[in-house]
């Protein structure tokens, strides 16, 4: 039996400096809002405006890591209204249903 030596070469790119940066960007702006949210946590009394405040801030980081990581936000336009709109719909059945639960939770059976 022949022994064969092969040689594998290794090709090390360097690193992209806009796509770290845009990368450092993006877990900068999720720090901010994640920051805002701890602030409201602590500081606010719990009630209907801080829950619409949370969800609010849910959707916009929803929203964000969506549009980068996913890359919606370089599709085509038809495409982002396609799933923003129903995500619009959603919202307004949460509120509705906070909205509803608030009004029967006095209400005794």
């Amino acid at each position: 039996m022949a022994h064969s030596e092969e040689t594998v070469q290794v090709t090390v790119i360097p690193p992209d400096k806009a796509k770290i940066r845009k990368l450092w960007t993006v877990a900068g702006i999720m720090g901010i809002v994640t920051a805002v949210e701890f602030v409201i946590a602590f500081t606010m009394h719990h009630g209907p405006l801080k829950t619409s405040i949370f969800v609010g801030l849910t959707i916009v980081k929803a929203g964000y890591i969506v549009g980068e990581f996913m890359h919606l936000r370089y599709e085509v336009k038809v495409l982002f209204w396609s799933i923003l709109i129903p995500m619009i719909f959603v919202v307004w059945m949460l509120v509705a249903f906070v909205y509803e639960g608030i009004a029967i939770s006095g209400v005794r059976f």
